[in-house]
């Protein structure tokens, strides 16, 4: 029997921002929050620097990211998959 082992690293999935770097792209996680006191959803948004070694990810592109060690002084998520690639006319 074949067991796959699962990563405890944390997983992430946002919108690519900038690819202007080289092996970088700057991912925003945009997450829903309820105000504790008058209950109105607001949009918190955070940034990301992750490394993409073979420029996989383009500006638009959804994709997943996953914590890694330190790469850098800001580096320290790495790029996993596309989850929904921009769609270019």
């Amino acid at each position: 029997m074949e067991t796959t082992k699962q990563s405890a690293r944390r997983r992430l999935i946002g919108t690519v921002k900038s690819a202007k770097m080289a092996k970088t792209v700057v991912v925003t996680i945009e997450r829903k929050i309820q105000h504790p006191k008058y209950g109105k959803t607001y949009a918190v948004s955070r940034s990301f620097k992750v490394h993409d070694a073979e420029a996989k990810a383009h500006v638009g592109d959804v994709i997943e990211i996953e914590e890694i060690r330190p790469l850098s002084s800001q580096k320290r998520w790495r790029y996993v998959r596309t989850v929904k690639a921009q769609t270019t006319l």
